[in-house]
């Protein structure tokens, strides 16, 4: 897989390449092998802007995260710095942010802090 991540994550057009749920699973797959730590589950916090493509995004991702026996916090539609903050307060390994910003409704992101 070529480099996706630019350098505000993934962004483009809600289920087409790349931002597919096939795309998005191999993602969640991957961050959970990043944050693995040893015999201790990684807690990772997932969060979206209002976007209707988000809740695909999200399952996807979380279905990669939870193959690798990650902790999936679904915090539900709020704007980003509330999702940093919520990662910061539950001190959980990863936030993950299902956004394209100021990009069409069309659209949608991945952002990780």
């Amino acid at each position: 897989m070529r480099n996706l991540f630019g350098t505000d994550g993934i962004r483009g057009k809600a289920n087409v390449y790349p931002m597919t749920v096939e795309v998005a699973m191999k993602i969640g797959q991957a961050a959970g092998m990043v944050f693995k730590n040893g015999n201790r589950k990684s807690k990772i916090v997932i969060g979206k802007d209002t976007r209707l493509s988000g809740y695909l995004i999200e399952y996807a991702l979380a279905a990669g995260l939870l193959s690798t026996g990650a902790e999936v916090y679904f915090v539900g539609p709020m704007p980003t710095p509330a999702i940093a903050h919520i990662t910061k307060s539950f001190a959980a390994d990863a936030g993950i942010v299902i956004s394209a910003s100021h990009n069409p409704y069309e659209d949608n992101g991945i952002k990780f802090f």
